[in-house]
């Protein structure tokens, strides 16, 4: 039984989890921001809607997880078969059903908090059950897609207050998890110079998407600068190492 149980919960990826919910803090930050309301009296005193928007991410992103295992189950039956449906030890039928829960119960929380946060879930769920069923045998919508969900996801922390001021920050890791993806295509084999220049373009958009909000919105771009800067090295460094050498090690620290 605990076996089966420990399938369940493998097939949900819980070490992922995490990265969900940090997306949710950051859309709440960034409302919050919008009203210049104090962040901390915020959360002592809508500890329940923050933490309905972080669960309802949690488990949209675990049924996500989920139907991506089950759309993969005849290829995981070859490349995979340790993994729990190819294996037997959760019968796809019940994999789906599973993933069905956990995309309810994240529904239902996103709802629970306001009617907006809900119409951004049901978005969600759809672009993460587009990105498992179709956009993930095409190496350009993968990208496109997997940087639309980040985009929403971030949009559904945002959406806490019932209204979205600052909608067009989603933009910044749509672009950058696009980048990501991108790269990670060729990262198996190398030979993947075209994908590293493009993404390398995607980062700088990305940057100069960030200094352009920040500017934007505040006076403080100076003191902000040098922080905009260590993310532009910390990025390129390693993509230009990539691009150099091209080589499997060197993609792996993209």
């Amino acid at each position: 039984m605990m076996k089966k149980i420990m399938g369940f919960a493998g097939l949900a990826r819980p070490a992922n989890l995490p990265t969900a919910a940090a997306d949710i803090l950051a859309g709440i930050s960034l409302a919050l921001f919008s009203l210049k309301t104090g962040t901390l009296q915020f959360y002592v005193e809508n500890g329940g809607g923050v933490l309905s928007l972080v669960f309802s991410s949690v488990f949209l992103y675990a049924g996500g997880v989920v139907f991506n295992d089950v759309f993969d189950a005849k290829l995981d039956a070859l490349e995979r078969p340790e993994r729990p449906i190819p294996s037997g030890l959760v019968p796809k039928q019940q994999a789906i059903l599973w993933g069905t829960l956990l995309l309810a119960f994240g529904l239902s929380l996103a709802f629970w908090v306001n009617i907006l946060s809900g119409k951004i879930a049901v978005t969600l769920t759809i672009a993460i059950m587009v990105y498992d069923g179709l956009a993930k045998n095409y190496s350009f919508y993968e990208s496109l897609v997997m940087g639309i969900c980040r985009g929403l996801n971030l949009l559904l922390g945002m959406s806490i207050l019932g209204k979205i001021d600052l909608w067009w920050v989603s933009i910044i890791p749509v672009i950058y998890i696009f980048a990501i993806t991108l790269i990670s295509r060729g990262e198996v084999h190398g030979n993947n110079r075209k994908q590293i220049v493009i993404a390398g373009i995607l980062y700088a958009l990305v940057l100069l998407f960030i200094t352009f909000s920040i500017s934007l919105k505040t006076m403080n771009l100076l003191q902000s600068l040098p922080f905009v800067l260590l993310l532009g090295f910390l990025v390129f460094r390693p993509l230009w190492a990539a691009y150099q050498s091209n080589s499997r090690k060197t993609l792996k620290k993209r």
